[in-house]
């Protein structure tokens, strides 16, 4: 008869885990796939006040609000982040992260470098950044055209922008290059899984540590 204990837990804080990427370059479905694989990851859930596209949910993509709405969210602090993208408004909502992070929860955020340094700025030691770089601008060209989501015009917006986007790599934490997927996935996975081992995250270490020293 297996006399097993039961696994030691040991509450820590969440962290602020941050994926971004030129358009195209997979942030987006590396963030979906880490959601279906990892317990304990919430979507951060931004504000913007871009149109809705098809498909999308209000709440579910993002709370979509009016600028009127956005700038009194700014003027009341109620931003971790915010920033201006192709003529629209996108911030993170400050209430939900804090109480995820308290209760031990891990908080994904699609979001760009502007947004990266904000949170940075406001939280360096929740944050854990990684940056995906595509293979080549000639696979980024391909697949903007081939999720067939934005017109021609839009396409070479973001194609000319993506090169800045991509100047500002030396700014995160972590650098991933997306030739594949499943690789790519992995390689996010395995930087969660060690980050959520770092010493200064494990908030219950301190009383761990005393019980062992008095012999329990």
């Amino acid at each position: 008869m297996s006399n097993k204990s039961s696994a030691i837990s040991i509450a820590r804080r969440g962290l602020m885990f941050v994926l971004s990427s030129p358009s195209g370059a997979g942030k987006t479905t590396i963030s979906r796939r880490l959601m279906e694989l990892e317990a304990n990851v919430h979507l951060s859930i931004s504000v913007t006040t871009r149109p809705r596209r098809p498909g999308e949910v209000d709440g579910v993509h993002y709370h979509f609000i009016s600028g009127e709405e956005f700038g009194l969210m700014v003027n009341r602090q109620e931003l971790l982040e915010h920033a201006k993208v192709f003529d629209y408004y996108y911030g993170t909502p400050k209430g939900p992260v804090e109480q995820h992070l308290a209760a031990g929860h891990d908080v994904l955020f699609d979001i760009d470098w502007q947004g990266t340094q904000q949170l940075r700025q406001n939280a360096r030691d929740d944050l854990v950044s990684v940056f995906l770089l595509p293979p080549s601008t000639r696979d980024l060209e391909k697949r903007l055209h081939t999720r067939a989501q934005d017109s021609a015009e839009v396409i070479a917006k973001r194609m000319s922008k993506a090169a800045d986007e991509m100047s500002h790599w030396a700014e995160y934490d972590y650098v991933v290059i997306n030739e594949d997927i499943e690789q790519c996935l992995g390689e996010v996975r395995t930087i969660l899984h060690a980050e959520r081992l770092k010493r200064h995250r494990g908030i219950g270490l301190v009383d761990f540590v005393k019980r062992l020293r008095e012999g329990h």
